[in-house]
């Protein structure tokens, strides 16, 4: 009995659980922002994915007399693949193309984050578009890898 009333509150709180990260996916860095973002483009544009943006959030924010961590954005997309969330529901182009965030936290130590296909597709109640989103998943985790990992 205890067993089954665990089982059922551990799957009434699973959409919870999967929430509390806000559908970003982040992973340690052994590199600098600047690296990481370096790296990201790089195999980006290797794979064909087109880099739309490059985006130094400090550099700007240093601009206009305000410190901020080393912070840099790049913006990308793989029509490919992102057409297709388009054709599922239209305003999922909020969404797309996607982003990554390289930053450094007060401790010196870097992350890079980026969306979560499968959240942007729950978000835009998606659900006809499974086989892309894996794909996108897929890619980006092991993008992510090769931009993180020595």
């Amino acid at each position: 009995m205890k067993k089954t009333v665990l089982l059922m509150i551990m799957v009434l709180c699973m959409p919870l659980l999967a929430q509390a990260d806000h559908g970003l996916i982040t992973k340690p860095s052994a590199f600098s922002v600047k690296e990481t973002i370096d790296r990201l483009e790089n195999v980006l544009k290797k794979k064909g994915i087109t880099v739309a943006l490059r985006w130094a959030h400090d550099k700007k924010a240093k601009g206009v007399g305000i410190d901020v961590r080393p912070t840099e954005l790049l913006i990308f997309g793989n029509p490919k693949l992102g057409s297709h969330m388009f054709t599922s529901n239209q305003a999922s182009g909020i969404d797309f193309p996607m982003k990554a965030l390289a930053w450094q936290d007060e401790n010196g130590k870097v992350w890079l984050t980026y969306n979560n296909p499968a959240f942007l597709a729950n978000r835009h109640g998606i659900s006809d578009r499974d086989e892309i989103v894996a794909k996108m998943t897929g890619a980006l985790n092991k993008f992510s890898d090769i931009a993180t990992k020595p």
